[in-house]
């Protein structure tokens, strides 16, 4: 086991977002950075995403659940209205979809990958 914590740590100030495009779709208005990347899922389960003031992420289903945290900003989920410093967590098989009419930056625990409605 890799022992050097600076291994394991991730600078996102000093990261830059990219576009969020997943299954060759290109969401517009939301960015993306990696936090945890997942060799075996060849996926990354721990994320940041970017909303910009409008955007929005089509409905869908987490066949694992999720557990988000807003960071900055608010965001509509499935009819609820999140603020800065709300934790939201998902049950495996929950529907939604995520609105930002002001823009926000969200963490994102997703332990397997989304599926789309």
């Amino acid at each position: 086991m890799n022992t050097n914590i600076n291994d394991y740590i991730v600078k996102t100030t000093q990261n830059e977002w990219q576009p969020l495009i997943e299954k060759g779709i290109h969401y517009e208005g939301i960015f993306v950075q990696s936090l945890k990347f997942d060799p075996e899922k060849n996926r990354s389960t721990n994320i940041l995403l970017k909303f910009e003031p409008g955007a929005s992420y089509p409905y869908h289903n987490h066949p694992a659940g999720e557990e988000l945290f807003i960071l900055e900003g608010e965001a509509f989920i499935a009819g609820a209205h999140l603020e800065k410093g709300d934790f939201l967590y998902t049950p495996p098989g929950f529907k939604h979809s995520v609105k930002s009419e002001n823009g926000c930056i969200i963490y994102f625990m997703i332990p397997e990958e989304v599926e789309i409605l």
